[in-house]
């Protein structure tokens, strides 16, 4: 087989995984461009620490301020925020309509609804970065899960609304708010325990569960392992042709030379 005839052979198979590979590579992108919590599990009845991961989307301005609004429908007893060096946070508390019970059966009537970080001086947050924001709340409600509404404020003015829902089954929104699984006590939820996730340090950079890295490794591997394929299909015709040609080469020759034909 010649290199041509091998090139044209493994074009459109070659051309197919580019595409995919190109396609993958936007979805990652745009995946790791959400606003995101982590981790996404927690119990019920439990307090747990959660962060708000925020990347800013655009080349041309920065995030200033982020406003997260908790679920009206589920309220959260206790808030509380981890200092963000650069940001000023202010928690909202707002009358519930059902009290809730505290484990020693008093009665709470308010609950916080909304906590907001404003960047100060040069912390905001700019292009290509991102920032977390870290709170411990609980005890958590005897729910499926929490959904929190964020709006990212940009140092140009644009707000970009967190707050469209996730429905199973259908395609993820273009703004999806950031969704807190919650678990039964004693289900095997991989959730961390409640009392050491309130107490743990943030982590200083932890791995995108969101991000699509892996995704995006795994088709560049594809791409790689294709196109190496290709080169060496194509060294493979290299090889056999002059083969080609000693064999043609051979039979021109009278057969009284005694030389067997080449393999």
């Amino acid at each position: 087989m010649t290199r041509r005839e091998v090139t044209m052979r493994l074009r459109g198979p070659l051309t197919v995984a580019l595409a995919v590979g190109v396609a993958v590579f936007g979805f990652a992108a745009a995946a790791q461009a959400h606003v995101t919590i982590d981790p996404t599990q927690a119990t019920q009845g439990g307090y747990t620490r959660i962060a708000f991961r925020v990347p800013t989307e655009t080349d041309t301005a920065s995030t200033t301020k982020l406003d997260m609004f908790l679920d009206p429908d589920h309220p959260v007893a206790s808030v509380a925020t981890m200092p963000v060096p650069g940001w000023t946070v202010t928690v909202v508390t707002k009358k519930l309509d059902t009290p809730l019970t505290d484990d020693d059966g008093n009665k709470i009537t308010e609950a916080p609804s909304q906590v907001t970080w404003t960047a100060t001086g040069d912390a905001a947050i700019k292009p290509g970065q991102f920032q977390e924001f870290p709170v411990s709340l609980g005890p958590l409600p005897k729910t499926g899960q929490l959904v929190f509404k964020v709006l990212q404020t940009y140092s140009d003015g644009t707000v970009v609304r967190w707050i469209d829902t996730t429905t199973p089954g259908q395609a993820e929104p273009e703004h999806p708010a950031p969704v807190l699984t919650l678990t039964a006590a004693g289900a095997d939820s991989g959730a961390a325990d409640s009392g050491a996730s309130a107490a743990a340090p943030a982590p200083a950079a932890a791995p995108d569960k969101g991000n699509g890295v892996p995704i995006g490794l795994g088709v560049a591997g594809i791409v790689l392992g294709l196109a190496g394929l290709l080169l060496g299909a194509l060294a493979y015709g290299r090889s056999r042709r002059p083969t080609t040609a000693n064999a043609s080469a051979a039979e021109a020759e009278p057969a009284t030379t005694g030389a067997p034909p080449s393999a």
